[in-house]
């Protein structure tokens, strides 16, 4: 078989495309399928989710009915937060945070996923406890 250059072109192409996959890593937030607001909503609704990231805890997240969460972002704070869906996305917004946070969730077997949109590959937080009690915080303007 004889090499002309756009055969050799074409060949290039294909293996570069080969080599290109075969660095995919299984799980990446642009190799799955993001779930819906409505697959989000199904799956988290009632529960409350402890999130890990390089195997550390990243927080805890409690997801109320109609699109309400409470996250605790320390020993002795919650802030309340709604979210909602926007493309790909499902974006929060918390009373006193600054802007929304858009993330990716997909599931990976058992596992809930989650990459933010300014994330990178290998950040991805994992759900590592997941039970139905609600967060343990303190009351609002305790001592106020």
């Amino acid at each position: 078989m004889r090499f002309t250059p756009a055969r050799s072109r074409g060949l290039w192409l294909v293996f570069g495309m080969a080599l290109s996959q075969s660095f995919a890593l299984p799980g990446a937030a642009d190799t799955v399928t993001p779930m819906t607001g409505a697959e989000f909503d199904a799956y988290v609704e009632g529960k409350t989710l402890t999130w890990s990231q390089f195997g550390a805890i990243f927080g805890i997240e409690e997801y109320l009915p109609n699109r309400k969460v409470r996250w605790k972002t320390s020993p002795d704070e919650c802030q309340y937060g709604s979210w909602f869906e926007r493309e790909d996305q499902i974006c929060f917004v918390y009373e006193y945070g600054v802007g929304e946070h858009c993330w990716t969730f997909w599931t990976e077997g058992d596992d809930l996923r989650a990459l933010s949109a300014n994330g990178f590959e290998g950040s991805e937080l994992t759900v590592i406890n997941e039970t139905p009690e609600p967060l343990a915080c303190p009351a609002p303007d305790v001592g106020v």
